[in-house]
């Protein structure tokens, strides 16, 4: 990749719900990074849920797409919810499909990022906490440092989804550009 060129980057949300905080924050780190990154968000509400015996017949389209834009990808930044303590289902199912086949893996190596969005006082802290565990055993660099952890997200975003809290806004802005310095050292 030529040095002024920006990184490729797969975007998903770890949560389906239309109103989702954490696909604006997605939306937001896209308005952001334009110089740095190029964020695309992958949608996986269609992923079916894993089932090897799916997998040894034909795998799903949903699932192929996925995989590729994730494979061409320089990187991966997932924005999240905390379901119950953890890593919404919906998150997890595309991942452990992106952890398969275990030799030819699309999170082998693949440098990821994680951020999110919540109500709560915790902003999803336990969340990155499991996803980062999950991603020792697939391979996948997981950024430790800055943490976006956006608490009472529903005070920081407008109607329209639009992240409007000055102070989050610039130290989001100061994370893309730490991941985007941090990408090379896995290329």
């Amino acid at each position: 990749m030529a040095s002024d060129s920006p990184y490729r980057i797969v975007g998903i949300a770890g949560s389906l719900r239309r109103g989702s905080f954490n696909r604006a924050l997605l939306r937001t780190a896209q308005e952001l990074a334009l110089e740095r990154l190029n964020i695309q968000i992958h949608e996986i509400g269609d992923v079916p849920l894993y089932n090897q015996d799916i997998e040894d017949q034909t795998v799903p389209q949903a699932v192929d797409s996925l995989r590729q834009a994730v494979r061409e990808a320089d990187g991966l930044l997932i924005a999240t919810p905390e379901y119950n303590h953890g890593v919404p289902g919906v998150l997890k199912n595309a991942i452990d499909w992106l952890s398969r086949p275990p030799r030819g893996s699309a999170l082998n190596g693949k440098p990821a990022a994680l951020m999110g969005a919540s109500p709560g006082m915790t902003g999803t802290a336990r969340c990155q906490s499991q996803l980062r565990q999950s991603f020792v055993f697939t391979n996948t660099p997981a950024m430790l440092q800055p943490e976006v952890l956006v608490s009472r997200a529903h005070e920081k975003f407008d109607a329209n989804g639009r992240l409007t809290d000055e102070p989050t806004r610039k130290f989001l802005g100061q994370f893309l550009d730490h991941f985007a310095a941090w990408i090379p050292r896995f290329r």
